[in-house]
């Protein structure tokens, strides 16, 4: 064999299996299609919060107000707001992904496409042309924008996360289709930076995956900030041309509530989900199984073939980087040193990255309560989070989801400032078993976001708290003051 391992992929997954390969001393070899860092670091994940960022600078400017600083209209300009997206991005690749950073390593980098000839050998395409073998095979090969079967789609032309970034004149008018995290984000980004944006979706809300109720918060908020939202709607085509009076843009026709209506735009943006890259990699030479979701894999990210892998958003359900990033510690753990490492399903959080921000970790609301299990949710509000109410902030909820008695915390759902550090002291101490007994009684740093998850802790006690306990400490203690009302569900302490 020429490699100990091999690794399909440059993406967030492939370049943290290779890191683990050639930190464990294998040979390794990483091919990568087009550039170091994929979608992530290119059209994703660093992208969109450069330009969440500059949206943000914007918006602080239109309501500088509220802190009684006079607003001002913000003067965009948007070719600069790009080029310094890319910039940003540039950076970050510079700093993270550049090539040479792996090769010094002691990876051999390789570009081209890879398809495999047998299970243990690929052939590869481009620059790196030739043909390679090794004994164990991860492919980390991501996934690419979904586009619906909408008849004109094509013909009209439409913009997904790969090419969004790649515009320079800014869209007076933008229509998105799909409501889940990109298509939220995005819309509020544009909108604040000046562009009129409608978010179509055949769903009845928007963020399905997340708490209906704080979905349903933050949806008011895009609303009060401009954004139209079209739900319960079918696009049925899209048309292009002229539309009359010199504007080229199309017109998308959707139906909705019994009515067919026509929405107008100079942009079409695709953000309808992800579909697994499995169709060059020849996977059938290598016996490779899919299924729905692409590579079917067991816990430990093995495929059915003993010794290839797969890993990210090629085999994954949740298609997030820091899932796979897991699963490449996981795959590449269990490759190499045999040692039964585990995918962690129990714990995953994930954040839509909008203002307030939307967090979730672990069971849902309605997950634990379709399964039948005994919980408590404990509520508390932005409102007495005395940071948000400091900075004007308070737009948002904690909800977390325990064992009433136990203090076991099964899931957290959070709308707020910064929602995905708050999120990801719940994911800490659900992955070891920190209660909310626990969490209360330490110590946090006055006045911060955390101290809200504390706060919202604090719950369980109020929530273990019974009339005759109460009415008990007074007799033994010859205490006269009046029993709280314990009953209230709305009770917040």
């Amino acid at each position: 064999m020429d490699y100990d391992l091999l690794v399909i992929g440059g993406g967030a997954a492939g370049l943290t299996s290779a890191g683990i390969g050639a930190n464990f001393g294998a040979k390794t070899a990483m091919i990568e299609a087009h550039r170091l860092g994929g979608d992530c670091t290119w059209t994703g994940c660093m992208p969109s919060k450069a330009l969440l960022q500059a949206a943000h600078v914007a918006h602080a400017m239109k309501t500088a107000s509220r802190y009684g600083i006079t607003s001002v209209t913000p003067e965009v300009d948007f070719r600069a707001v790009m080029e310094q997206v890319h910039e940003t991005v540039l950076e970050i690749y510079h700093d993270a992904d550049d090539p040479q950073i792996f090769r010094d390593m002691g990876i051999d980098v390789k570009f081209g496409r890879a398809r495999f000839i047998d299970p243990h050998t690929v052939e590869l395409d481009g620059e790196d042309a030739g043909r390679f073998s090794a004994r164990k095979i991860i492919i980390a090969a991501g996934s690419k924008a979904s586009v619906p079967p909408i008849e004109g789609l094509r013909d009209a032309g439409f913009l997904t996360n790969e090419t969004l970034f790649e515009l320079r004149e800014q869209p007076s008018r933008l229509v998105i289709i799909g409501a889940g995290p990109i298509g939220c984000e995005m819309a509020q980004a544009f909108q604040r930076l000046g562009t009129d944006v409608t978010v179509v979706d055949r769903a009845s809300r928007i963020l399905g995956k997340d708490d209906p109720e704080l979905a349903g918060m933050l949806r008011e908020h895009l609303e009060a900030e401009g954004v139209r939202f079209v739900l319960d709607a079918d696009v049925q085509r899209i048309e292009a041309g002229d539309l009359g009076k010199g504007d080229t843009g199309k017109r998308v026709h959707i139906a909705a509530g019994g009515e067919t209506h026509v929405i107008e735009s100079d942009e079409l943006l695709i953000a309808a989900g992800r579909t697994p890259n499995t169709a060059s990699l020849n996977l059938e030479a290598a016996g490779v199984v899919c299924g729905p979701h692409g590579i079917t894999i067991d816990q430990r990210c093995r495929t059915n073939v003993e010794h290839i892998f797969a890993v990210g958003d090629i085999a994954l359900t949740h298609k997030f980087t820091h899932m796979a990033e897991h699963s490449a510690k996981t795959a590449a753990t269990n490759a190499l040193l045999k040692l039964p490492m585990k995918l962690d399903l129990a714990h995953i959080p994930w954040v839509t990255f909008t203002t307030p921000e939307l967090a979730h970790l672990g069971q849902s609301e309605e997950e634990l309560l379709k399964a039948g299990l005994s919980f408590q949710t404990y509520r508390f509000p932005y409102t007495k989070v005395d940071r948000a109410a400091a900075e004007g902030k308070t737009t948002g909820l904690i909800k977390v989801y325990a064992k009433p008695l136990s203090g076991k915390i099964l899931g957290a759902d959070i709308l707020g400032e910064q929602a995905g550090e708050q999120i990801s002291q719940f994911a800490l101490a659900m992955k070891n078993g920190v209660t909310l007994r626990q969490m209360a009684d330490t110590i946090h740093p006055y006045p911060t976001y955390a101290l809200g998850s504390r706060r919202a802790a604090d719950q369980w006690y109020i929530g273990t708290q019974k009339e005759w306990m109460v009415r008990g400490i007074q007799k033994v203690f010859g205490y006269r003051g009046d029993v709280p009302d314990l009953d209230d569900p709305n009770r917040v302490v």
